[in-house]
This record gives C-alpha cells, structure tokens and sequence, in this order.
C-alpha cells in the first residue's frame, strides 16, 4: 500500500489542475540504485496497463507497475517544507535504507 498526506493530496490536485492533467492518475516508480538506496519518479499518467496496481489515498488515485511494489510498500508520499525554505514532495519509505522515521 502506498499512500499521500493530505498535504502532499492538495498540492498534487493543484499541480494536475495546472498542467491540465485532472482526472489522471499519478503514476509512482521506484527503482534500487548501486548502493542501495532508493530513485522515486512521479508523473500523471494517461496510460494504464491491465498489471499496474491502483491505490487511492486522499482522493488521488495511485498507480505503480508491480516491479515497484515492494519498493515502494508502506510508502508515505508527503509535501513538506524543507531545510531550505522550499516545499517539495518527500516519501517517507521504510524500505530505502536511508530512511529515517519522524514523530
């Protein structure tokens, strides 16, 4: 399962109404790199194939290839504030080793 904080569910509503993409799912992909760690993509999709996966979570609809699933199982897709004042989207994901859990 994967999911979105409200957060993170606003501003992917308000970035699909900007780019004319509303309705679409987001499309999430993940994939390991050589040392271990873990490469996130995101997009709207306009295509679906018979074995993505589907997931909704605060009113968007999730979609991921089933060669990402266990990479991305138990995934939080937040929008934060980062250390530089800009706010970006973060997945907080207990499988990428470089993850560190928040209270």
């Amino acid at each position: 399962m994967i999911s979105v904080t409200p957060e993170a569910a606003k501003q992917i509503k308000e970035s699909a109404r900007q780019s004319q993409a509303e309705g679409m799912a987001l499309r999430i992909a993940a994939s390991r790199l050589e040392d271990g760690s873990i490469q996130y993509g995101m997009g709207f999709a306009d295509d679906e194939t018979e074995n993505d996966l589907s997931y909704t979570s605060e009113g968007i609809k999730l979609v991921i290839a089933p060669i990402s699933q266990d990479l991305l199982n138990n995934t939080v897709i937040d929008y934060v504030k980062l250390d530089t004042g800009e706010m970006n989207f973060i997945f907080k994901n207990p499988n990428d080793p470089a993850y560190q859990p928040t209270n």
